[in-house]
């Protein structure tokens, strides 16, 4: 059975970078992770940052060495706590208003209207199967 691993907290701007690094490199050093991040950020400033995201369990660390940095979370993973405080903070944890907000300023495909129709046609499938499994 696979572990059941804690809710990712929410992350500052350059924790995410060092996250969204890891995902398109792998594994990297904090030399390599500083490279990759293309940016003039100090070696220290990486290291930090790196050793945060271990203490969190949000990235892997070997024990060989040089250490090599992995990521421990999906992008959907942290996508969805963003996600659930978004929709805490501006529509007080309803979806409708969120939903109907993005649909009327961007409007949809119709690839994202069949999308958003197999998940409603997947809630109506929760909420009316009945408790313990009978009909």
């Amino acid at each position: 059975m696979a572990k059941k691993r804690a809710k990712v907290p929410r992350l500052p701007e350059g924790e995410i970078e060092i996250l969204e690094m890891l995902w398109r490199e792998s594994a990297v050093t904090i030399h390599g992770a500083q490279q990759a991040l293309g940016q003039p950020i100090g070696y220290t400033t990486v290291q930090t940052r790196l050793n945060r995201l271990v203490d969190k369990g949000l990235v892997a660390r070997t024990k060989t060495r040089p250490a090599q940095y992995s990521a421990a979370v999906t992008p959907a993973e942290v996508r969805e706590r963003d996600l659930e405080t978004l929709v805490e903070r501006v529509s007080s944890g309803r979806v409708v208003p969120l939903v109907a907000h993005l649909i009327n300023r961007k409007g949809v495909t119709p690839e994202e209207i069949a999308e958003l129709k197999a998940l409603i046609e997947q809630a109506e499938h929760k909420t009316t199967k009945p408790k313990g499994g009978k009909r």
